[in-house]
């Protein structure tokens, strides 16, 4: 009987038009479940607040993400409940190979067993592979992500985003910019397949929609080499081309471009600007440094060299753009490498994913709640160590 409506619920959402995804589920576990409720609450992209999916946006207030069950089944991905008047709550976590998306909410009329919960589960990780799909449809989820209006430019750069999350048994990802709202040239890329993660940290210069502008072509550039096959040196050649045969060295973009093995954890990288890398190993925080090498765009046919490091398994990195050891406090003192390396090591403890909000939450107290005077970028990647059972040609590539 349970195996019955589990493949009953799952026909209904994969039957059904894009936007209709939380329409069908609530109708079928209203029939199979006795479900009283059914919600979809979408992170939004400064990741504070649930936004409540409906026919139009910004038509509901917003559920802060700190001090409610439903920010704590996101942060800790994992179901929370409440009683309520005619039974008990259900926040269960909608998440996609990693990337958190939001909270289904299921009021129930009475106390459940266990295995009607992991039921649910189960469904709330199916509606998050649909809604990642449906993306692509409607515009009803990604409006649902935002509790005001994006800037022009934060629109282009969320849409170049692989995502904010990305977990395999070798590594997991976790990205965020800030100002979530208002980002202009910061961006990061990642790509993995079986023997391979690519890993890109864009810093670019300007302000705007001609900042977002500079910072599409780069990341193109970077994608398109990277899908020929060849090497790091080249692909970052070739994106040097690209830029400077349209910019003309007026503009340029400072990257950072690193491939990891996943066979080994060798890393390759060219560092071409100013995102910086820190590694957190035995405890101890660090900054790694490399040869700063030309930024992308700036001069014509500029060579670039490929330095190697080796990940050990439980190692950390965590880049940052110069939106952060940029940024001035109150009294103009940069938040500098004393405050990144506490910073690291303060929130060790956390999951890859919820690392760049911490950070980026720490700057903001860092400039005493004021405007960030540029945008900032906080990747961090755990690093568990080579996937035994990992082998062929076949990958997942976010981005790709």
């Amino acid at each position: 009987m349970e195996v019955d409506r589990s493949l009953a619920v799952e026909r209904i959402l994969r039957g059904v038009q894009p936007h209709q995804l939380l329409d069908g589920l609530r109708s079928a576990l209203r029939e199979h479940f006795g479900a009283l409720t059914v919600d979809l609450l979408m992170a939004d992209y400064s990741l504070t607040e649930l936004c409540r999916v409906t026919v139009l946006p910004y038509t509901t207030d917003p559920v802060p993400m700190a001090g409610t069950p439903a920010g704590e089944a996101f942060t800790s991905q994992g179901a929370t409940f409440e009683n309520v008047e005619d039974g008990v709550r259900a926040y269960l976590p909608v998440s996609v190979r990693g990337d958190r998306l939001g909270v289904l909410v299921v009021d129930l009329p009475e106390e459940q067993e266990p295995p009607v919960w992991a039921e649910l589960g189960r469904f709330a990780e199916a509606l998050a592979h649909e809604v990642f799909v449906a993306d692509r449809d409607t515009d009803l989820y990604v409006q649902a992500r935002r509790s005001s209006r994006l800037t022009l430019a934060a629109e282009m750069q969320w849409q170049l985003l692989p995502g904010r999350a990305c977990t395999r048994p070798e590594f997991a990802l976790g990205g965020q910019l800030e100002p979530a709202y208002a980002i202009y040239g910061d961006c990061f890329d990642w790509s993995a397949s079986a023997r391979k993660l690519s890993v890109t940290l864009v810093n670019g210069m300007g302000e705007g929609s001609g900042a977002a502008l500079l910072t599409n072509l780069a990341v193109n550039a970077l994608r398109n080499a990277r899908r020929a096959g060849i090497g790091l040196d080249t692909q970052a050649e070739l994106a040097d081309q690209a830029l400077y045969a349209q910019y003309r060295g007026q503009e340029y973009v400072a990257t950072l471009l690193l491939e990891f093995d996943l066979a080994t954890g060798e890393i390759d990288a060219v560092d071409a600007g100013s995102p910086r890398l820190w590694r957190l190993r035995d405890g101890k925080a660090e900054r790694v440094a490399f040869d700063e090498q030309l930024p992308l765009g700036t001069f014509e046919d500029t060579s670039y060299t490929v330095e190697r490091l080796q990940a050990l398994p439980g190692d950390r990195f965590v880049f940052v753009s110069d939106g952060v050891y940029n940024a001035a406090g109150a009294y103009g003192e940069l938040y500098g490498d004393r405050e990144l390396a506490e910073a690291v090591v303060a929130t060790a403890e956390q999951p890859a994913a919820h690392v760049p909000r911490a950070v980026l939450a720490e700057l903001a107290e860092h400039r005493g709640g004021g405007p960030a005077a540029d945008d900032a970028m906080v990747v961090c990647l755990d690093w568990f160590g080579p996937n035994p059972g990992a082998d062929g040609d076949l990958g997942v590539a976010a981005g790709a």
